[in-house]
């Protein structure tokens, strides 16, 4: 479906695997590398007047923390289960993803829920799980008394890879991005102590959340490493 428009981006002089094309729109993840300057933009509009080019220094963040865990993660020709629906976050996945169709060569498989991943064939699956929900999942063990364990690390589905794009990302970046752009999606905002902690954290820690979860990746490696 997003032949033609890439095939026209290229013959540009665009690096289509820094781009994603969706639904009538061209986000721009990486606009060094994308090499998509304004010329090429309005060279583009008028072969093809009916999408929009979409500029965004915010996502361009997102993609950058996203693309330091996929670089590991996605293999050349993987296929990966997405669930498709109004959630934020997995539209998100999308927009974030459909690069690696040309970089990678890899297939996206949509599915409306988690239920469809038996039979799928796939090889690998994507879920949204974001850096506040590593952290927040991270203070409701502490809470309990309970085992640290990265809420990544926790999903387990027989001979499927799991992906966790958004793990160094944050929730508010990707709500804010997805509202700027008008994109209509679904996201519930609810309120817990392990939210109000961390926020008040926050105020007086410098990167708080993303020190949290590399601690509790150390201490998983750790214990991995002493019962191996």
């Amino acid at each position: 479906m997003n032949t033609e428009p890439a095939e026209f981006l290229h013959k540009l002089g665009v690096d289509t695997r820094f781009v994603s094309i969706l639904d009538s729109h061209i986000f721009i993840n990486n606009l060094k590398f994308s090499r998509f300057s304004r010329r090429k933009e309005e060279l583009f509009l008028r072969k093809f007047p009916h999408y929009e080019v979409v500029r965004s220094k915010l996502l361009q963040k997102i993609c950058t923390r996203a693309s330091r865990v996929l670089k590991n993660a996605v293999k050349p020709r993987d296929k990966i289960f997405i669930v498709k629906d109004r959630n934020c976050f997995n539209m998100a996945l999308h927009i974030v993803l459909e690069p690696y169709t040309r970089k990678y060569g890899v297939k996206l498989i949509f599915g409306r829920s988690l239920k469809e991943l038996e039979g799928s064939g796939v090889n690998s699956v994507a879920l949204p799980v974001t850096l506040d929900d590593e952290v927040e999942n991270i203070m409701g063990l502490m809470f309990k008394g309970e085992k640290i364990e990265p809420l990544s690390l926790n999903y387990k589905f027989e001979n499927i890879k799991v992906v966790c794009p958004f793990v160094n990302v944050s929730r508010l970046w990707i709500v804010s991005w997805l509202e700027k752009q008008d994109l209509k999606c679904d996201h519930k905002d609810e309120k817990s102590l392990e939210k109000d902690l961390i926020n008040f954290l926050e105020g007086f820690i410098p990167d708080v959340k993303e020190n949290m979860f590399k601690s509790a990746e150390f201490v998983h490696n750790q214990q991995l490493q002493e019962s191996s």
